[in-house]
């Protein structure tokens, strides 16, 4: 196997504190990846047999509840990890990751964690920081599910989504991948008929532009009012 070239870790932040010998030993168990547009990268329950890093594109991440419904956990850009079963201690992948865009990812057989872990204490503590946090914004959307009003929950989605890939346009801030409104449904936990009906109230209000598969995001602190129930277009409770 060719020896991956150091820089493909330059711009990530987790590996900062390594220098070239360090780097090219992560690297040597590592493999490039490509996934076209559509492309499942994992199923959900599958044998965790590897662990990701995003070079390029975005991943969407989906769980599938035991009463069948379909909710997206997170979407994964460049610079960051998933598939990191093996850090948590888990055999099997808790979500269905699929490639939204093309995507070019890092890849290292999950066999090798117990070596890193030995060798790369820093590193292994910088992954579990990254599960840490996003343990904690699936509490958050745990809560917000619970208690908020159908409105809101869509309003955290998109200010979430806008937070991840947020791109500065002259209308305001895109979310620079393509997101369809069953993708908003599915992250606020609601129906297609629901987020296209506040949709709509939005886009009279001039909060949002929304076309296929593409949200700017018109007045980012008008959404984010909305979001902390400071305003309500009396969009449907559920």
């Amino acid at each position: 196997m060719a020896t991956l070239d150091r820089s493909l870790l330059a711009n990530v932040p987790i590996f900062d504190a390594y220098g070239p010998r360090q780097l090219d030993d992560i690297l040597a168990s590592a493999r490039a990846i490509r996934r076209p547009r559509g492309a499942i990268l994992f199923e959900q329950g599958e044998e965790a047999v590897s662990f990701f890093l995003v070079l390029h594109g975005r991943l969407r991440a989906a769980k599938l509840t035991p009463a069948g419904q379909q909710v997206v956990v997170r979407h994964v850009g460049p610079r960051e990890f998933c598939g990191l079963a093996a850090a948590i201690g888990k055999t099997t992948y808790p979500a269905t990751t699929q490639a939204v865009a093309d995507s070019v990812m890092l890849a290292w057989p999950s066999s090798i964690w117990p070596d890193l872990s030995r060798k790369y204490p820093g590193l292994v503590e910088a992954m579990l920081q990254v599960v840490g946090e996003r343990l904690l914004d699936a509490h958050s959307r745990v809560v917000e599910m619970a208690t908020e009003a159908v409105e809101r929950r869509v309003a955290h989605a998109l200010l979430r989504l806008a937070q991840q890939a947020g791109k500065p346009v002259k209308q305001g801030v895109e979310i620079d991948f393509p997101i369809s409104r069953q993708d908003v449904a599915e992250m606020a936990g609601t129906t297609l008929h629901t987020v296209s009906r506040v949709f709509s109230a939005w886009e009279s209000r001039g909060l949002i532009e929304a076309g296929r598969q593409r949200v700017v995001i018109r007045d980012p602190h008008g959404l984010y009012a909305l979001a902390e129930g400071a305003a309500s277009t009396q969009a449907p409770s559920r």
